[in-house]
């Protein structure tokens, strides 16, 4: 489905597509494809026209410089959308911004990014600069360069036109305005707000054919009354919005920034509580857009039964069905209007073996039900928190995943993505697209999320669930030896479930196998400054329901410090629990942890002989409701104990609790810093 990045851009929330969008609205995975393009431009030859800005850009352009962090790398002076709804339901917007470039980090608001499809066609498209010395410059369509997003049969309706503002330089003024008209496959629009960069006016009009009527809901903001500015037409403006500032630790910028969304509709064709939308009436809507694509064909009934020969168990079953679609479909996504939502036929998916999130869940939806196994479309968002229940919309979600009916069986209790439903039982919620998590967990940023779950009968928003710190588990222990000149040199090994072993899991299997050694040696660096790597071992690797288990061994010089007679010895020798929510600056937000986690280290450090325990540290046992941290450091003949458990049972923490929680981290900090002081016989 389709990822915000359009959305913020033009405020046309309208499904998932690339699930990890790069900042300011460029997907990282088409930033070299973008680059490319725009020396297409240059190479083409285009000149830009010297012509005078329209009025409303030099208006905004006189707008008095504001004060804002000496890093803003640009301002927005205006942004400004109205949106005119014709008696067929078709939306006609226009699209106006302009920004103020204050740094050079603030360049790369001169490329404007246009997608569209047959549902959605862009029209007339203007860029300005106004240079800070010198002459206005003007670009339009002539000057971009239109470009298909992909080349698979599945997705060659979509397009985009890119173009490049000349000048766009630390005090220029540049701007840009286009036309977009669309048919949209929801009575529904968003007016994003607040952005990533300060405001200085924000603009949205809604004009309505006559017998029409809207209803407004706002997210991260107080309500505000719109002024009349025609026959059913009305406007709201808002002006010197402050940026949604990156904190350490904070939720998801989507789900901070304020924004209003909008449903319209005509009297006479929509009942009144379908006019004021539900989570029900949007789920079913989306089970007719699905109604004909579950539809097996004889090679998908085949494979399903190639799959599943050897697996006499229901749960044996499904596993072996998801890591097909897991690994063998590729996920590939760029969509625009009802292909934001709409997921192609499995038919189609199995054929080409590639598809994105709605077509991966639909392709395992239809394998399972050839093996008699029933399951549900859930939409919802890869950043939780950006669904509000209180706003039923489809323009909230981004991605799609399966919830799968599952008998009972004592393996249930060891899979920490199942969950009870009232009417359909127990429910394992899994997601197709992500390579590394296997059945029964979900990946961080779905665990405790909104999701929508499209059943027969309609649906219902279901949060889901959030497993306790045991699933997503780290065991360290260590068997090390300390020379007498303070060598430190040894074996780890370390155990990972859930989140600690998928997050790693990642990044060694897309390495190669130079590049996991310089893995493990920046994992040991982090602790150990000038340690070695000796050697280092990942087991599990590709078996995604088995903990990963990693081994290693190395050696630190100056380890122990030899002060006179003294050896001092820190017992604390690899990972660090700190969180990043030390820093001194006063927060605007709350702290949102990935999610639950349960961590423990053991280690045993051999002194050299010669030393008897001079001073230890003191044990610690404390918690700030949702953290806790345990450690113990002791001594047996010559051997140094050193024990710890850390856990997080609980992701968000609010403002009003920041205070405990930083204090707990000092805590925390003051502990692993600790020194144990041995003495000379």
């Amino acid at each position: 489905m389709k990822s915000r990045w359009f959305c913020e851009r033009h405020n046309e929330l309208e499904g998932p597509q690339c699930r990890y969008p790069g900042p300011h609205g460029i997907p990282r995975s088409r930033r070299l494809a973008l680059l490319a393009l725009l020396l297409m431009i240059v190479a083409a030859g285009s000149r830009p026209l010297i012509a005078s800005a329209p009025d409303w850009l030099r208006a905004a352009a006189q707008t008095p410089p504001g004060q804002y962090p000496k890093d803003t790398s640009a301002v927005v002076l205006l942004d400004s959308q109205v949106t005119t709804i014709t008696e067929s339901g078709e939306a006609q917007t226009l699209y106006r911004r302009a920004y103020r470039i204050l740094r050079p980090e603030g360049r790369k608001y001169g490329i404007v990014s246009i997608p569209f499809d047959q549902d959605i066609r862009p029209g007339h498209l203007k860029a300005w600069s106004i240079p800070s010395t010198g002459n206005d410059y003007e670009v339009g369509e002539k000057d971009s360069v239109e470009t298909s997003l992909f080349s698979e049969s599945l997705y060659d309706d979509t397009r985009e036109k890119l173009l490049d503002i000349p000048a766009a330089e630390p005090g220029s003024v540049i701007g840009y305005e286009f036309e977009q008209r669309r048919r949209p496959s929801i009575l529904q629009d968003v007016w994003q707000f607040q952005l990533d960069l300060p405001v200085r006016r924000s603009r949205f009009e809604l004009r309505l054919p006559a017998g029409w009527e809207y209803r407004v809901f706002w997210v991260n903001h107080a309500a505000e009354k719109p002024e009349e500015i025609s026959q059913n037409g009305w406007g709201w403006e808002l002006s010197d919005l402050p940026a949604v500032e990156p904190e350490p630790s904070m939720p998801a910028w989507s789900a901070l920034a304020g924004r209003l969304g909008v449903t319209y509709y005509p009297r006479s064709k929509v009942s009144s509580a379908e006019s004021l939308g539900s989570w029900p009436m949007i789920a079913r809507w989306y089970g007719r857009l699905t109604v004909d694509r579950r539809q097996a064909t004889p090679e998908i009934r085949q494979k399903v039964a190639d799959l599943t020969a050897n697996a006499s168990k229901p749960l044996d079953q499904i596993r072996a069905l998801a890591a097909f679609v897991q690994a063998d479909i590729r996920y590939v996504a760029i969509e625009v209007g009802i292909g934001g939502f709409q997921p192609h036929s499995a038919a189609d998916v199995f054929a080409n073996h590639y598809g994105d999130c709605k077509d991966k869940a639909t392709l395992l939806s239809t394998m399972l039900a050839v093996a008699g196994v029933k399951s549900y479309y859930v939409l919802i968002d890869d950043e939780r928190g950006v669904v509000v229940p209180e706003v039923p919309s489809a323009l909230s979600f981004d991605h799609v995943i399966l919830a799968i009916q599952v008998p009972e069986s004592p393996e249930l209790s060891q899979l920490w993505s199942v969950q009870e439903q009232p009417k359909l039982g127990k429910l394992l919620f899994f997601d197709p697209t992500d390579p590394y998590v296997p059945v029964g967990y979900l990946p961080a940023e779905l665990q405790a999320n909104y999701g929508l779950l499209v059943t027969d009968s309609g649906g219902e928003l279901v949060k889901l669930p959030l497993p306790p710190p045991t699933a997503n588990r780290l065991l360290r222990t260590a068997d090390l030896l300390l020379t007498a000149k303070g060598t430190l040199t040894g074996s780890v090994q370390e155990m990972r479930w859930g989140a600690p072993a998928a997050e790693l899991r990642a990044r060694l299997l897309e390495a190669s196998q130079v590049d996991r050694q310089k893995i493990f040696e920046t994992l040991l660096a982090q602790f150990l400054s000038g340690s070695v790597l000796q050697s280092a071992t990942a087991g599990n690797l590709d078996k995604l329901d088995a903990p990963l288990a990693l081994q290693y061994t190395f050696a630190a010089t100056d380890y122990a410090k030899l002060s006179g007679d003294l050896f001092l010895v820190k017992p604390r020798v690899l990972g660090s629990k700190l969180e990043d929510v030390l820093d001194a600056k006063e927060r605007k937000y709350p702290v949102e942890f990935p999610t639950t986690t349960s961590q423990g280290d053991v280690f045993d450090i051999t002194l050299p002989d010669g030393y008897t325990v001079d001073e230890i540290p003191d044990p610690v046992d404390i918690s700030s409701g949702a953290t806790s941290y345990r450690s113990k450091t002791a001594t047996d003949g010559h051997v140094l104990h050193y024990t710890r458990l850390y856990q997080i049972t609980d992701i968000r923490i609010s403002t009003e609790n920041l205070a405990q929680l930083k204090q707990f981290y000092q805590q925390v900090a003051a502990d692993e810093r600790s020194i144990a002081v041995f003495k000379k016989k």
